[in-house]
């Protein structure tokens, strides 16, 4: 509403009564003051009822700023939820790396070429590139392992991962292992493939009835402590 419509009362009814006083009185000396007193008192009235309804305006908004952000954070709150691990959790939660133990058919002194099914170990400072390359249509994949171990080697101090197979894989693998034991190099080896990666290729010459066996990389040395307990964390993940 307007201030023409809606005065504040005492000071209208005091302006009014003043104004009818000095015409009645005809008073030419104190009649113009005493005018004056009662317009100033009136303009004051209304300019308080203007900041009054501002006032009340600026609270309501503030009310409704103040919902509008407790239901923004509320909104947040549901579509920002934060899982805790419990504890003692790695949180690792990805499903356990599986590996395969396949009888090597040959190993070349070069990267595999696109297609051949080969398995590249890269080239380093200390070796070449070799290829490879094994019969899956013999050897045990998708193996989950029963533990693995991080730890360094009790012989030359070098990073490793030790692996223990189920029962049922343990048998599988000595008959494997007893297979391949008296073929000549390199078919009396076996690959160790986890994610399509050569870990390691050792030579047997006896059946391995243990049920264990050791990842030390493509060459002794290749494992780190970082990389050595990162795979035992894989290879045991959900376990």
């Amino acid at each position: 509403m307007s201030d023409s419509t809606e005065q504040p009362l005492h000071e209208t009814l005091l302006h009014d009564a003043l104004h009818t006083h000095v015409q009645e009185s005809g008073d030419s000396t104190a009649g113009p003051y005493l005018v004056g007193l009662a317009d100033g008192a009136l303009r004051v009235a209304r300019r308080r009822q203007r900041l009054a309804r501002a006032g009340a305006c600026v609270a309501a908004a503030a009310v409704v700023a103040v919902g509008a952000v407790a239901v923004a954070d509320s909104t947040t709150t549901r579509h920002a939820h934060v899982v805790q691990p419990a504890a003692g959790d790695t949180g690792n939660t990805e499903k356990a790396a599986l590996i395969s133990i396949l009888p090597v058919t040959s190993s070349t002194e070069t990267a595999c070429t696109h297609g051949s099914g080969g398995y590249t170990v890269a080239a380093s400072a200390a070796h070449p590139a070799f290829c490879v390359k094994a019969d899956r249509t013999k050897g045990m994949t998708g193996v989950r392992v029963a533990s693995a171990k991080a730890g360094r080697s009790t012989l030359d101090g070098t990073w490793q991962v030790e692996v223990t197979l189920s029962p049922a894989d343990r048998t599988r693998f000595a008959a494997l292992t007893g297979s391949i034991a008296s073929a000549p190099p390199p078919r009396n080896e076996f690959a160790i493939v986890i994610d399509g990666k050569l870990w390691g290729n050792p030579s047997v010459n006896s059946s391995l009835t243990g049920g264990r066996l050791e990842i030390v990389g493509a060459f002794v040395g290749d494992l780190t402590s970082t990389t050595a307990h990162d795979l035992a964390l894989r290879l045991n993940a959900d376990g």
